[in-house]
C-alpha cells in the first residue's frame, strides 16, 4: 500500500505534467496545422530585413501575422488553442520550438530527446517521459542546427558529434546520422539561472556545514583540490560552488569545453576549445589552453574537467607555483581518480615512469573530494580525501569525511549519514598559516540522513 507521502509525491507530479502540458497539442493534425503556419508565414514575411528591429517590435508584428493566418486557415480551434498555436509558431521563429516549454521550467535539470516522438526530462533527480514531439527527424535536426550555429559550431554527416551551449549556459551534446542510428539525438544538461552556492548544497544534504566550512578554508589557503565522480552527480556544480570562494583579487583563468561555469568574480579569463573546421583543421583542445593559461599570469587556474593528455600540463601547473587550481574527472572514487591520472598522463607520451607520475600526482593534488549521485536522485558527497604522500610505490591517502549509506526508507529516499573519521588532515598547519581557523569539532561530526 502506497504510504501518504508517495500518494503526496505522486499528485504533485501529476499537476506538474498537466500544468506544463496538454496533451491534445501534441496529435499529427495539431503539428500539421502549425507547420503548415510556419510554412506560410516565412512565404509571407522577410524575417532577415526584420532583424534589424528591436526584437519585442518584431515578435509582435510576427505575432500579429501569425493571428491573421490562423483565422484564414478556419480551423476548429477554441481562443485557448489559438493563442497557443500562435505561441508556438512563434517558438518555432525565434526559439526552440517544442524544447521552449521544458526550457522555461526550471525544476527540469535534463532535457533527453531520443526520437522525435521520445522526449524525457529529467526532475528533482528522476526521468519522466513527456508528451512533447517533433514532427519528424527533419525537424528536430533543424532545432540542433540552430543551437549549435549560436555558438558558432556546426554538425552535418561529416562532423556527426558536436558540443554547444544555450544562451543560459547549459550544456548541449548532439549526435546526428550515421552515428545516430534512429535520428538525431539532443541531451541538454541545464543549469539554473541562479548557480548553487556553498550553502545551497548544504540544504540539499549534499554535505554538512563541517565540510563547506573545511571546503572553503581549502579553496582560501590554496590547496588543489579535484573534484571526482559520475556523469550527473553535480561536479561541475560544486565546483561553481567552490569557486566562489575565491578571494577578488585574484585573477582567474577558466578552460572548458563548452562554457558553462558562472563565477562571480570580475577578473575572469575565460577560454573554451574548438572543433575542427570543415577542411579538419583548426582543432584547439584543452591541453594547447593549458599551456597557454601558464602564460596569461593565473593566480588560479580552473580547468572544467580532465579527460586526456592535458592531464599532465595541468599538474605540472599545480606542482610550479599555481597552487589554489581546481578541476574536475569522471571516476568512481578518490583512489580510482588517482589510476585516472596515471592513464591521462601517459597519453601525453611523456615517457614517464608509473613511480614518477605518481610523484607528481601526490605532489600536485592536496584533495579529493568525491561526489556521487543515488538511487533517489540526490547528490551527496562521499568521500573527502586527502592525499598524504608517497610511500613506497604507492600514494598514501586518508578520509577526513565519509558518507555512509544505510539503507532506503519507505518514500524511496536513500538514509546514511556523514561521518568524520576523526583524522586531522595533514594539510590543517597550512591552514592556520594562512590565517584560517577550523574548528577541531569540524573533524568529530555524525550528521544522519534520514
Amino acid at each position: 500500500m502506497a504510504t501518504a507521502r508517495t500518494v503526496q509525491l505522486m499528485r504533485q507530479e501529476a499537476g506538474w505534467v498537466g500544468r506544463l502540458f496538454d496533451p491534445q497539442s501534441y496529435t499529427p493534425e495539431y503539428q500539421e496545422l502549425k507547420f503548415a503556419l510556419h510554412r506560410k508565414l516565412l512565404d509571407r514575411i522577410n524575417l532577415e530585413a526584420l532583424s534589424s528591429v528591436a526584437s519585442e517590435r518584431v515578435r509582435n508584428e510576427v505575432r500579429a501575422a501569425v493571428a491573421r493566418l490562423v483565422e484564414e486557415e478556419r480551423a476548429p480551434l477554441s481562443i485557448t488553442e489559438k493563442d497557443r498555436v500562435i505561441e508556438e509558431v512563434l517558438d518555432e521563429v525565434f526559439g526552440l520550438g517544442p524544447l521552449e516549454p521544458l526550457l522555461a521550467d526550471p525544476t527540469i535539470s535534463d532535457i533527453l530527446v531520443t526520437t522525435p516522438a521520445l522526449v524525457f526530462v529529467e526532475r528533482a533527480g528522476k526521468l519522466y517521459r513527456t508528451p512533447v514531439v517533433f514532427k519528424d527527424n527533419a525537424h528536430l535536426l533543424r532545432i540542433i542546427e540552430k543551437i549549435v550555429s549560436r555558438v558558432g559550431r556546426r554538425v552535418d554527416e561529416s562532423s556527426p558529434l558536436v558540443d554547444a551551449r544555450l544562451p543560459d549556459g547549459s550544456r548541449v551534446n548532439a549526435a546526428i546520422p550515421p552515428v545516430a542510428v534512429d535520428g538525431p539525438l539532443l541531451s541538454i544538461r541545464r543549469f539554473g539561472r541562479d548557480p548553487l552556492r556553498g550553502q545551497d548544497l548544504v540544504n540539499n544534504l549534499t554535505l554538512t556545514p563541517g565540510i563547506l566550512l573545511l571546503l572553503e578554508a581549502c579553496v582560501k589557503a590554496r590547496l588543489n583540490i579535484l573534484i571526482s565522480g559520475g556523469t550527473g552527480a553535480g561536479k561541475t556544480t560544486l565546483l561553481n560552488a567552490l569557486s566562489a570562494f575565491i578571494p577578488e583579487d585574484e585573477r582567474i583563468v577558466t578552460i572548458e569545453d563548452a562554457a558553462e561555469l558562472k563565477l562571480d568574480q570580475i577578473h575572469v579569463a575565460r577560454m573554451e576549445t574548438r572543433p575542427p573546421n570543415i577542411e579538419g583543421i583548426g582543432a584547439i583542445r584543452i591541453r594547447q589552453l593549458v599551456i597557454n593559461a601558464l602564460r596569461m599570469r593565473p593566480d588560479r587556474i580552473i580547468v572544467g574537467e580532465v579527460r586526456g593528455e592535458e592531464a599532465l600540463d595541468m599538474l605540472q601547473a599545480m606542482n610550479t607555483g599555481h597552487d589554489g587550481s581546481l578541476t574536475t574527472i569522471h571516476a568512481n572514487s578518490p583512489r580510482d581518480a588517482v589510476s585516472r591520472l596515471e592513464v591521462m598522463v601517459g597519453m601525453a607520451n611523456s615517457n614517464m615512469g608509473v613511480r614518477s607520475i605518481r610523484q607528481q600526482v601526490s605532489s600536485a593534488i592536496d584533495v579529493f573530494v568525491q561526489i556521487a549521485r543515488f538511487s533517489d536522485g540526490s547528490r551527496r558527497i562521499s568521500a573527502f580525501t586527502e592525499c598524504v604522500g608517497m610511500e613506497g610505490e604507492q600514494i598514501t591517502m586518508q578520509d577526513i569525511f565519509v558518507f555512509e549509506k544505510t539503507g532506503v526508507n519507505e518514500s524511496g529516499r536513500v538514509t546514511g549519514r556523514f561521518r568524520a573519521t576523526g583524522i586531522r588532515p595533514k594539510f590543517y598547519d597550512r591552514l592556520k598559516a594562512a590565517g584560517l581557523h577550523v574548528p577541531a569539532s569540524a573533524f568529530q561530526t555524525l550528521v544522519d540522513i534520514v
